[in-house]
């Protein structure tokens, strides 16, 4: 079985991840680039009830209670909306995506650490080209990125379908063996695991989706799960502790 690291932060003992083998660095947008902590998922989430409440003529306790089954049933609300009400994609992304992204704040250090990884780096998201270019801004990362492959790259079919990974790695030519796919969501990174992808799961004590029924949620610190290489609550410490392919080209 492959090891596993858990790494807290910078200060961690435990010793720094090898992946000098990668060279596609892929990153999921939402509660991943960003800390989950910021609570932009909520503010989605409630104009993604206000956008089914408007549409459909519900009251507002049954917009939600949908949003949330369609999110469980499809990968995402809107493929709910798309197949059960033949919503259009756009108006949908460009009503939830219209949010205030004041709670995000520049992280200079995660840029100058994306920017540092050997190889070619990508957002992954079941989101909009427009939307992930808003919070990349904000967070001061847009010029770490060669892609953006967004809900409408992928056809509209959202994580974590297979086929949505294997159109991703299709379409830039990535070997799955050389990628590493980081996430917040578990489920999200079986596909990319069975793949082939080395997985790090992004954990977090924030809740962003509430109220029943059920509904995934995003990693806790301590989680484990087979198809996760390593975990971290500190995406910038994490970049800054690994081991890459920069050093051994470095020391040759």
């Amino acid at each position: 079985m492959t090891k596993r690291d858990f790494l807290p932060s910078p200060e961690s003992r435990i010793p720094s991840p090898d992946l000098r083998h990668i060279e596609s660095w892929v990153f999921d947008l939402d509660n991943t680039l960003y800390p989950a902590d910021c609570n932009l998922f909520r503010q989605i989430e409630a104009r993604m009830a206000a956008f089914i409440r408007r549409r459909l003529g519900l009251s507002m306790k049954e917009a939600r209670r949908l949003q949330k089954d369609y999110y469980v049933r499809y990968g995402t609300t809107m493929s709910g909306l798309m197949a059960e009400h033949g919503v259009a994609p756009d108006d949908f992304l460009d009503f939830v995506h219209a949010i205030d992204l004041s709670p995000v704040e520049k992280n200079d250090v995660l840029a100058a650490r994306l920017k540092s990884l050997p190889g070619r780096r990508y957002v992954f998201t079941n989101g909009s080209v427009a939307h992930a270019e808003r919070v990349m801004k904000r967070l001061g990362v847009a010029e770490a990125f060669d892609e953006i492959f967004d809900i409408k790259a992928a056809d509209f079919l959202p994580k974590p379908h297979r086929a949505t990974y294997e159109r991703f790695l299709s379409a830039h030519a990535i070997a799955a063996k050389s990628a590493a796919m980081f996430e917040d969501i578990a489920e999200n990174l079986q596909a990319p695991h069975a793949l082939g992808m080395t997985t790090v799961l992004v954990s977090s004590r924030a809740v962003w989706i509430s109220g029943e029924p059920p509904v995934k949620r995003p990693a806790r610190p301590g989680d484990r799960h087979a198809h996760v290489h390593h975990v971290t609550d500190d995406l910038t410490g994490f970049l800054g502790a690994i081991r890459t392919g920069a050093e051994t080209r470095a020391a040759g």
